[in-house]
């Protein structure tokens, strides 16, 4: 089976045609949480990928092992033991970030981009299209963030990455900050505006 999987299709096709949020429409509660700043939703993404990509090689190594009626437990305690190692990374590398990540980093758990992988992919499939999978999804689920991310702190605070970024002379001559760009329903704005050019680019994906 393995020898018939296409690996870049595998690989690249998260990024856009079969992207996790925005042609899934999965993961959107954490696009809604960590995006009103871009370096909380960068490390965010970061620790999806690292915790899609492990997750989904371990899952496809033990696979054959795990008893049916089981294995959506054996998926949450993979989980569950990555994400306690990423958030205790952060917490000893980024403190900062891991405060404005807050509970969300916890909630990779139960994201159901990873629930998804695991039981659709890395189930039934070697470790190494395993891991192209959750790394490719994980960078899906990354870019939609850091999009929305910059978006979100460019327009509503002028700054990305905590640095000033709209000059002075601007907000002299009457720019305003948009504060409604770091509410959360802005994002959901957005991660619609991205559907809409995705879709656009992509005529497979637009419905009769």
């Amino acid at each position: 089976m393995a020898d018939k999987i296409n690996y870049k299709q595998v690989f690249f096709n998260p990024f856009s045609k079969n992207n996790p949020v925005v042609v899934q429409i999965l993961g959107i509660c954490s696009v809604l949480a960590v995006t009103a700043k871009l370096e909380p939703a960068m490390v965010m993404g970061m620790s999806v990928i690292a915790v899609l990509a492990f997750a989904n090689v371990i899952i496809s190594l033990i696979r054959n092992t795990i008893p049916t009626n089981i294995r959506i437990i054996v998926q949450l305690v993979v989980v569950a033991g990555l994400v306690v190692i990423v958030d205790q990374l952060l917490k000893a590398y980024a403190y900062d970030v891991s405060k404005q990540l807050s509970v969300f980093i916890g909630l990779i758990i139960t994201n159901c981009i990873l629930m998804g992988r695991l039981e659709a992919f890395a189930m039934a499939n070697r470790p190494w299209p395993a891991f192209l999978d959750g790394v490719g999804n994980g960078i899906g689920y990354a870019l939609i963030l850091v999009i929305v991310g910059f978006f979100r702190e460019l327009l509503g605070s002028g700054t990305l990455m905590g640095f000033q970024v709209v000059p002075d002379s601007w907000y002299a001559a009457g720019y305003v900050n948009n504060g409604l760009m770091i509410l959360p329903p802005m994002a959901l704005i957005v991660v619609a505006c991205i559907i809409w050019v995705q879709r656009s680019l992509n005529k497979d994906l637009q419905e009769d």
